[in-house]
């Protein structure tokens, strides 16, 4: 009885020091960091989500599909959103474009006639106006300037057509300060747009459309993406801060002045053929610039001395490689101020200081 007591203790005892070793080793180890921040990133991006959701329903009644008609066709669609209370509404240039008719299809989906106030096809920025007795909500204007690389942004549109209205696509801002080439007045690239970037889905009716931040406040208008089978999810927005002043502008009727030269242009890649019909020949070593087609008589580089046949290769400091670039730092100068530019002739190298004129 004796040793049967002796044993039932010392298996007790076994398992009361096998209880407390498991509890030490249960409370002394340590909490599973990666199970803490799965726990943790849960928890935010379910706190992001519902801020995005917020910021979507600041400004989705103040977006609309914009209609562009001509000759009593429908010719295509884009987006836009209401900025003011008098009924102006921010689009794109390219979205209006040739319209003989506007009309605006609202979130509840009412459809309206719009006027087209103005645009510039350079900024590709227009303003059409509604009446204000339509108008139940105002975008809100936020800053593309203190927007972060990585930020949450969203967009709203209609992309493809009109049952698509109030699509919202998220992504985040992929670039800023994005030098882009695109065809304004011709069929070659020929002007460059400084844009920001996203990889917020972008379609075919989606342009004019506001990218905004999670706050619902608009911090650029959505103008193009890139096309290709391999690339995916590059998208192009104009900074708000260069919509606004343009919008302003027009809303105001003022005169959106740039820079005339007074000069027919080429690209460096013009086919040797063409240029000796034109009685131009260029030096082999020559490999970028602007090709002088005409120096138009009287005008502003014909009295500085640039003639045709010269090659531009800088304005100021800045190198010009095509005409694209040249446009670009050319309208950055105002009218009447006098810049140097230079010009290879031949193999020599000449600078000229040109008063610039005003375009038409």
């Amino acid at each position: 009885m004796k040793n049967k007591l002796t044993y039932f203790i010392s298996i007790l005892l076994s398992s009361l020091l096998g209880a407390g070793i498991m509890y030490t080793a249960l409370y002394f180890l340590p909490i599973n960091k990666e199970s803490e921040k799965a726990s943790t990133s849960e928890k935010l991006v379910t706190v992001t989500d519902n801020g995005i959701s917020e910021g979507i329903d600041k400004i989705y009644n103040a977006v609309v599909v914009v209609e562009n008609y001509q000759r009593n066709s429908l010719a295509g669609i884009g987006s836009g959103f209401i900025y003011s209370e008098e009924g102006y509404i921010m689009t794109n240039h390219h979205v209006v474009e040739d319209a003989s008719e506007i009309k605006v299809v609202l979130s509840n989906g009412e459809t309206l006639d719009a006027t087209v106030i103005g645009s510039d096809e350079f900024a590709d920025i227009a303003v059409i106006q509604i009446d204000k007795s339509h108008v139940t909500s105002v975008a809100k204007i936020g800053s593309s300037e203190n927007a972060k690389l990585g930020d949450t942004v969203f967009t709203i549109g209609s992309p493809m057509d009109i049952d698509y209205l109030g699509t919202v696509t998220r992504g985040i801002l992929s670039g800023k300060d994005r030098m882009v080439e695109v065809q304004v007045s011709s069929t070659t690239n020929d002007w460059i747009m400084n844009v920001m970037q996203t990889d917020a889905a972008i379609n075919p009716g989606n342009s004019g459309g506001p990218l905004c931040n999670v706050n619902g406040e608009v911090i650029g208008i959505n103008t193009m993406k890139i096309v290709e089978n391999e690339i995916e999810g590059i998208g192009f927005a104009i900074p708000i801060e260069d919509a606004v002043n343009y919008a302003n502008k027009i809303v105001n009727k003022e005169e959106i002045q740039r820079s005339y030269l007074g000069v027919s242009m080429a690209e460096i890649s013009t086919p040797t053929y063409y240029l000796r019909r034109e009685g131009i020949t260029l030096d082999d070593s020559i490999t970028s610039g602007v090709i002088v087609l005409e120096s138009t008589a009287g005008g502003p580089a014909n009295k500085a001395g640039i003639e045709k046949g010269d090659v531009i290769v800088k304005i100021g400091d800045n190198e010009v490689t095509n005409v694209a670039r040249l446009r670009y730092y050319l309208y950055k100068h105002e009218p009447n101020e006098i810049v140097e530019i230079t010009v290879i002739r031949g193999k020599e190298h000449k600078v000229f200081n040109v008063e610039l004129g005003k375009s038409d």
